[in-house]
């Protein structure tokens, strides 16, 4: 029963984002290579929009973070969590500028991506700590 709950929360609280993040927009494509050079730019920028692009990078890979080491023991761990959340949030921004998409591609969207994910197990871990 834990696992197909896991199943579920992880499929309906991650598919949305994901969806949302590989929808064409008539944006400027490009890439971003260097670690905190988009953050560094946000300084700048509105609060609003720091707040729309932090919290919403924290949040794709949050559902996925938090219930992966609650499906399986195999992923009771945060750096494995890192490592599933890191991936995955490469996958997506590897398909983002390899399928046109108008959308910025960055290596800071990785990081706060898998961030949010290792953030989002340490709320659940005394969920899986006890697997």
């Amino acid at each position: 029963m834990r696992t197909a709950v896991a199943d579920v929360g992880i499929v309906a609280g991650t598919a949305p984002w994901i969806w949302m993040i590989l929808t064409p927009f008539d944006g400027q494509s490009g890439v971003s290579l260097v670690p905190f050079s988009d953050l560094a730019a946000l300084a700048s920028a509105a609060p609003a929009t720091v707040f729309v692009q932090v919290g919403g990078n924290l949040l794709v890979f949050a559902c996925l973070g938090a219930l992966l080491p609650v499906r399986s023991v195999l992923f009771a761990g945060l750096a494995r969590v890192a490592a599933v959340a890191a991936s995955a949030s490469l996958t997506v921004e590897l398909l983002q500028y390899g399928l046109r998409l108008g959308r910025h591609s960055s290596i800071d969207d990785v990081l706060i991506n898998t961030a949010g994910a290792v953030l989002a197990a340490l709320v659940t871990r005394r969920w899986w700590r006890s697997l």
